[in-house]
């Protein structure tokens, strides 16, 4: 075996093409008739035949089998593990936002179940929301719920969101109709007012719960994805005179176009006792309705949101929310926010001001 070893070395350096990858000798697993294919493809044949054997022919290339391709990591796999990680792979990237299909669930290709955790609304962290008028003594036109001694506020606050959904019921009419439960969280945090040691200055608390429908009809060109009807409460959590609440049926109807995304949304706001309401006159100054406008592009997201009491005169009010994400690296994005108008927070339902955030977001509206 040593002369054997030593000859084919030998012949490797005289003859290198003889032993290439691709002469067919590589694939004869018998030691001793590959090594007699090598010098038939040398030229030498015969020369370490043993006595008694008959030569053994140099098969040509396409009479040998062909190799199997190279396996990926998905081949070797079981095929239902196999079939689970690429759905994984797919929910991943879907449940980050690529369309209101993915987001909803609406086919049956972006389907997850019931009880899983899936993105609602932007989640996002601003390092700093700055406002040109900071409100030092909220007000209500209920006696009970008017701050009498200015708060101290700095203009700057690190403003952060979480939004988070799950279908917990589907197909509850026939083939179509989806029960959700959201809850959304944004907390403005006094992080720079080292003189009153930094106190959260605003925290809204937004559970809600959702019947979607999958809807497929065009209007003017948009193609319309979707309709639902939600139930919301809306709550700072604070004590009188702070306390602002209210709740809400809110309907809502989403179209798409190419890249880009529009949801309608009016609301009725579910009456209170007038001695309990904290904020009698909100929805002439957050609105009755609003109207969302998403453009998305390779890894870009710019929205507007605009909302609108829907009244004329001195009831006319509303605000304009303009959002940009731009990618940093992987899911992280850089995120800039301009607001303008009334209800930047539920405290500040009934007070006008201009605020500019920059920060970070991991999910978007889309």
């Amino acid at each position: 075996m040593a002369g054997r070893a030593i000859a084919l070395l030998v012949l490797s350096a005289a003859t290198p093409a003889a032993f290439s990858q691709d002469n067919p000798c590589t694939r004869i697993d018998d030691d001793h008739e590959r090594l007699l294919c090598y010098d038939r493809a040398s030229g030498r044949a015969g020369a370490n035949r043993l006595p008694g054997t008959l030569p053994v022919p140099v098969p040509a290339p396409s009479s040998l089998p062909a190799l199997p391709a190279p396996a990926r990591d998905s081949d070797l796999l079981p095929a239902n593990q196999a079939g689970e990680m690429a759905h994984a792979i797919r929910d991943v990237r879907r449940s980050l936002g690529t369309s209101l299909a993915d987001r909803w669930e609406l086919d049956a290709a972006s389907d997850r179940g019931r009880f899983t955790l899936r993105p609602y609304k932007p989640m996002f962290v601003m390092l700093a929301d700055r406002s040109t008028h900071p409100n030092q003594m909220p007000y209500s036109p209920n006696p009970a719920n008017q701050v009498t001694t200015p708060l101290g506020l700095e203009r700057t606050d690190m403003k952060f969101q979480i939004s988070l959904k799950s279908k917990v019921a589907h197909r509850l009419f026939g083939d179509n109709g989806d029960l959700w439960i959201g809850y959304t969280q944004t907390s403005y945090w006094q992080i720079y007012n080292s003189h009153a040691s930094r106190p959260f200055r605003e925290t809204n608390y937004e559970p809600e719960a959702m019947l979607v429908f999958r809807t497929n009809y065009s209007l003017f060109g948009w193609q319309g994805r979707m309709a639902g009807l939600s139930l919301n409460h809306q709550s700072n959590g604070r004590g009188d005179p702070e306390s602002r609440s209210w709740n809400r049926l809110i309907a809502q109807f989403g179209f798409e176009k190419d890249n880009w995304m529009v949801m309608l949304r009016p609301w009725w706001r579910i009456a209170e006792s007038r001695d309990d309401d904290n904020n009698p006159d909100i929805a002439d100054y957050v609105g009755r309705a609003d109207l969302l406008v998403v453009r998305k592009s390779e890894g870009h997201e710019l929205s507007l949101l605009a909302r609108h009491s829907l009244r004329g005169g001195d009831r006319s009010h509303g605000s304009l929310q303009l959002d940009y994400a731009f990618p940093i690296f992987s899911y992280l994005k850089g995120y800039v926010q301009v607001f303008t108008g009334y209800g930047a927070s539920l405290i500040d339902y009934n007070h006008r001001q201009t605020r500019l955030g920059i920060g970070v977001s991991l999910v978007q509206w889309l």
